[in-house]
């Protein structure tokens, strides 16, 4: 059994800079068209400047003859502007801002601290440029246990945000509850929606303790109770316009994930689509699966579909045990582990 899609895009995406972006870009570049590309550097992409210096980093760094699309995003600070917000929107390369809560997760250490008090002035620009808000949605409070920390901030940060701002474009980005699905649900459609990674769709948190700690089921947020992961499943399977594919692939190098205090992030680029599949094969809803993956996130970005196709046959396959780089080794998800759905050709 074959399937055609519409090439998809990927809406959520960190492809780092040096040797891992030179040895990761092209495992995108295969199977997705454009892609939202996050902009949590060291430093952080805070500058329209920025964003298009980096923006031709990416492009170097792609295969000949690819027509790989990387959509810049700028890093929400307490000191950015609503004057950058301008730049960006004239630059024709920036297509979002993100809201990382300081501390919140890899390198968020220069994120908002206090999104109402500092930011408002640029969230009121970003309305008026229709500049999409990828939100981190999770609260840093060390007092708030970590299983909870999205549910307080949808209650404390984002349904107030939305009701403040009713035109501001968001996007709840790797959602992980029922209570995410529910706020998204809940909202304007058009204006708020959410990105799901194939880890929330088939992992639950049990994957991070099965036979012993499993630091390459780390990311965040973290994996939350089945309840949750079938909250999402159902969502996305629905056909609702409000979900679309984002992978959140983060690549660490191996020894940054297996040691005393490992990096969050799982990468999932090579086996992203083969595992969307599965999710919607087991659902019985294969005939969403585009949708999801091609026509949902670029009608929220008031973009085109792509014009190219990419076919998915039922063909067992096995996941690499890793992926080799300059100066190291990067897990995928899933490591040698075997998939029904091959991502093959371009036509």
């Amino acid at each position: 059994m074959e399937l055609s899609l519409v090439r998809p895009d990927d809406w959520h995406l960190h492809l780092r800079d040096g040797d891992i972006l030179q040895s990761v870009v092209s495992q995108s570049a295969k199977h997705f068209g454009r892609a939202i590309v996050m902009p949590n550097l060291r430093p952080p992409i805070t500058t329209t400047a920025a964003a298009v210096a980096y923006r031709e980093e990416i492009l170097k760094a792609l295969p000949p003859k690819s027509y790989f699309d990387p959509l810049m995003t700028l890093y929400l600070t307490d000191n950015t502007s609503p004057k950058e917000i301008k730049a960006a929107r004239r630059s024709g390369v920036v297509y979002a801002v993100k809201l990382y809560p300081a501390g919140a997760t890899t390198n968020s250490q220069d994120g908002v601290t206090d999104l109402f008090g500092r930011c408002l002035p640029v969230l009121e620009e970003m309305v008026e440029q229709n500049m999409p808000l990828l939100v981190h949605g999770e609260v840093t409070d060390p007092e708030v246990d970590v299983f909870d920390r999205e549910k307080v901030f949808i209650d404390s940060t984002l349904r107030p945000l939305v009701q403040q701002l009713p035109r501001l474009k968001v996007v709840m980005e790797h959602v992980t509850t029922l209570d995410a699905v529910k706020f998204v649900e809940s909202c304007a459609e058009g204006f708020v929606a959410a990105t799901v990674t194939p880890q929330h769709l088939l992992l639950n948190r049990n994957a991070l303790f099965k036979g012993g700690l499993q630091p390459h089921n780390y990311c965040l947020p973290v994996l939350k109770r089945e309840i949750h992961r079938q909250a999402i499943v159902a969502a996305v399977t629905s056909g609702s316009k409000r979900f679309f594919l984002g992978t959140d692939s983060a690549p660490h190098e191996r020894q940054k994930k297996e040691c005393p205090c490992g990096c969050a992030g799982i990468y999932n680029a090579p086996v992203a689509l083969a595992l969307y599949a599965k999710v919607f094969e087991e659902a019985g809803a294969l005939d969403k699966l585009e949708a999801f993956t091609s026509f949902n996130g670029p009608e929220f970005y008031g973009l085109p579909r792509n014009t190219s196709f990419i076919t998915l046959r039922k063909k067992p396959w096995k996941v690499p045990d890793s992926y080799e780089f300059a100066s190291g080794t990067i897990i995928p998800m899933f490591a040698g582990e075997t998939l029904d759905w091959l991502p093959i050709v371009d036509s």
